[in-house]
Formats: C-alpha cells, structure tokens, sequence
C-alpha cells in the first residue's frame, strides 16, 4: 500500500484516501453535525412507511401461506449483520436444546450452513445466497417489491425450485419477522439483525425505517441474540452428570491404586471376588439336575418356547 493505492504486482488495484487522526475527527465532527437531518429522514420515512403497509402491520394482510409449520415454535432469524457469526456461535446450546426453526435472510442461509445447520426457510430477494443453500431443502420465500418486481424469482425457479412470494415494502429482514409473527412463532430469536437508531442510521437506507416499525409490531417475541447471550445459561443433562460421576470415580480409583495402601486393598477385594465367584460357580456345577432345571436337557427351540 502506498500513497493511498495499493498495488498487487505492482498493479494498482483499488484506490483511497489516506486517513490520519485529525482527518477521522473531522469526518466523525461532520458526521455528527448531520445526524440530525439523518434523524428527520428516517421518520419522514417512518410515517410514508406505516401509510402504504398498514394492512400488513395492523391487519397482517398479504402474508403468504407456507409449508414449515411455525405455530409455538422457536424461530431462529439469521442475517448477515453485526457480528452474526459470533452471535450464532453463542447460541448453540440453545439451538441444541430447543430445536427452533432455522429462517436464513438471503446470506443469512449461508451462515446456518457454515455453522454446521441447515435451515428451513430461506427469505429473500436472493442477491448474496448461494445454490448451495438455495437447494439445501429450505422453503424458498421471494422477497417481491410492491410494484410486482421479484428480483432473485428467476434464479430460484433456474435452479428447478417453486418458491413462495411474499410481496411487501421495506427490507428482507422485515418478510421474515413478520412471516414468523404471523405463522404463530412462540419466541423469534434475532441473529445479525438491526436493533438500535445507530444501526439504522448507519445502514443508510430509507428501508430500514420498515424494520424499526416491524420490530414494535413483532412486539415482545423478538429477542436479540445478544440478549440471549447474557440470559441464557446452558441446562446439565443427566447424561453429562453421570459422565461427570464417573469420571471423578475413575480419577479417585486410580489415585488411590497409586499408593501402597491402595493397592494392598484392591488385592484384597481382588481376592474376595474370586472367592465369591467360586463360590456361584461351585452352585451350579455341584447342583443335582433336577435343582438346575430341565432346560439343559432339552434343545434349545424347546425350552424357549
């Protein structure tokens, strides 16, 4: 990297500006001074949004019916955001324990993927998921804009598939909180999604003033990944306390043989099983037969019938 470019075989292949201290502070000072028309956008967004999807915020007008059963399940809602990936990897002994529904939004899919999952709904406008997870088995749902425009539609059907179409304004991330709203999710757990002013801030896109109001309607089922991370505490099987038992039992048991002591007592108890087992088996062997029954005379398909 030199003067602002950066060479691969002395080929430049992308430009920038350099970036010191005092320049980070005058684009933050000047970032700060426009929060406020920001901030004006993304409410005047807010209401234009609330106006053209009322039916489907208030009415839940227009959701499509699927396949994958949601009613009083867990959803699990994976998107691509902030620190998605440690997120998720948080939320595997919950995953692990409660089984909710997978939901990939677009490169979300991918993530449920790569953390050795496989989802059961991919949502979408299919512009950052692969064929990989496009035919891993999912529900495919399209995500299509209100003026009949389905972007990702004829990729999904190239590959052979016959999705769902969920036509509705705002983001991806939207289609798939409110489709698991609607369907009768118990809980939504969020991975990656956008949850604060500063997030939908900086996005930058008038869309996410859509996933704010989706979130106030989702309401109390919506729980953050991070939430769930402090909250959550892994539940001891009783396989686990029992492999735990006996591995303290093992440690003990060879401690103990590690001193004279021990071993002149397992000696012993050595001795006293094989004296016991003598003992059993001079019974049997010393027995009249009509004392050990009569199955040793008989073949054996008639005695076990």
């Amino acid at each position: 990297m030199h003067d602002g470019e950066i060479l691969l075989d002395e080929r430049v292949i992308a430009k920038g500006l350099v970036q010191d201290d005092a320049s980070v502070s005058i684009a933050m000072e000047e970032a700060r001074a426009g929060l406020a028309v920001q901030l004006e956008s993304f409410v005047a967004n807010t209401m234009d949004y609330l106006q053209r999807e009322r039916g489907l915020l208030l009415d839940r007008a227009g959701v499509p019916e699927i396949r994958t059963k949601l009613d009083d399940k867990p959803v699990l809602i994976v998107v691509r955001g902030y620190h998605y990936k440690d997120d998720l990897a948080v939320l595997r002994p919950y995953i692990r324990e409660n089984r909710p529904v997978l939901i990939g939004v677009d490169g979300g899919a991918d993530a449920i993927l790569e953390g050795g999952y496989t989802p059961h709904l991919v949502v979408g406008d299919m512009d950052s998921v692969t064929d990989r997870a496009l035919t891993c088995g999912a529900e495919i749902i399209v995500h299509a804009y209100r003026d009949g425009r389905a972007p990702g539609l004829e990729r999904v059907r190239a590959l052979g598939i016959e999705p769902v179409i969920f036509s509705a304004t705002g983001t991806s991330e939207d289609v798939a909180m409110l489709l698991a709203d609607d369907k009768g999710a118990s809980v939504i757990v969020a991975v990656g999604t956008h949850n604060t002013l500063v997030d939908f801030l900086d996005k930058g896109r008038s869309g996410m003033a859509s996933t704010w109001l989706t979130r106030l309607r989702v309401g109390d089922k919506i729980v953050d990944a991070k939430g769930v991370s402090r909250l959550y505490r892994q539940r001891i099987s009783n396989g686990q306390l029992v492999s735990l038992l006996l591995a303290g039992l093992f440690a003990v048991a060879v401690a103990l043989y590690a001193t004279p002591g021990g071993q002149v007592l397992y000696h012993l108890l050595g001795a006293r099983l094989d004296d016991l087992w003598a003992f059993v088996t001079s019974l049997v062997t010393e027995a009249p037969p009509e004392a050990r029954g009569p199955w040793p005379d008989l073949p054996a398909a008639e005695w076990m019938s």
